[in-house]
């Protein structure tokens, strides 16, 4: 049976070889989630290797959290600001999912996330997870939680308000944009375990600072952990 799969792996892999979910280029056999020369240039925070990082920073005094981290610098017109706009916008949800894989491999590594119990992607409104066909943190979060050996729950914390994209809106703006959009709807799922939120981008923090406070407020017994993908530099060097 083990010999079948093999063959027909790579029968597989000379119709439709694996492509880098990064730079596109073809992936060797047996190879990482992504290429060797993205892995060597990744513009990675090193954030996940210490607690008291710059991304973790961000939460002290205006939400409890017991880790946070940023995988990459996100920076205009690279490579890896293409691929998030990719699995965001244009339906490459497969490559959210290997590049949250990458991710907990490190998160996982690093040992500070041993005792995550459950991993909440940033919910969508349904108005626009159906135009959009999916949740791309969502897709981020499965990623994690498989390396990680932990469930994903989609099911506890909901969106309930249709809000305009936050992309487009003034630092100032992005704070009202969002309070009040989430809801708890199975506080009882959440109690007391250790949950990691994750998102796709980090700017201002006012979208998962919002999911954060709605949880505690609900289900005062969790502890919350951040993970986000990338992160402008500057972002994590100025006021919220």
């Amino acid at each position: 049976m083990s010999m079948l799969s093999n063959i027909l792996r790579d029968i597989a892999s000379l119709v439709m070889p694996d492509r880098c979910p990064v730079c596109g280029a073809e992936m060797p056999r047996g190879g990482g989630e992504v290429c060797t020369l993205c892995e060597l240039t990744a513009p990675l925070t090193q954030c996940w290797t210490r607690p008291d990082n710059a991304m973790a920073q961000r939460f002290w005094g205006l939400l409890p959290i017991e880790q946070a981290a940023a995988f990459v610098w996100f920076v205009e017109g690279s490579k890896w600001r293409q691929a998030i706009h990719r699995f965001k916008y244009e339906g490459e949800y497969h490559t959210a999912y290997r590049l949250g894989r990458w991710y907990g491999e490190h998160l996982k590594k690093s040992g500070l996330y041993d005792d995550i119990d459950v991993v909440v992607g940033v919910p969508l409104h349904w108005w626009r997870r159906l135009r959009r066909g999916y949740n791309q943190s969502e897709h981020l979060a499965r990623g994690i939680a498989e390396v990680l050996g932990v469930g994903v729950d989609t099911r506890s914390v909901k969106r309930y308000r249709y809000n305009r994209s936050q992309t487009s809106r003034h630092r100032s703006e992005r704070w009202g944009n969002v309070e009040g959009i989430f809801k708890v709807t199975k506080p009882k799922s959440l109690s007391g375990k250790h949950i990691l939120l994750v998102d796709d981008v980090f700017t201002t923090g006012a979208t998962i600072m919002s999911l954060g406070e709605t949880i505690l407020s609900s289900v005062p017994d969790a502890r919350l952990s951040v993970a986000v993908l990338a992160t402008p530099r500057e972002s994590l060097h100025q006021e919220p």
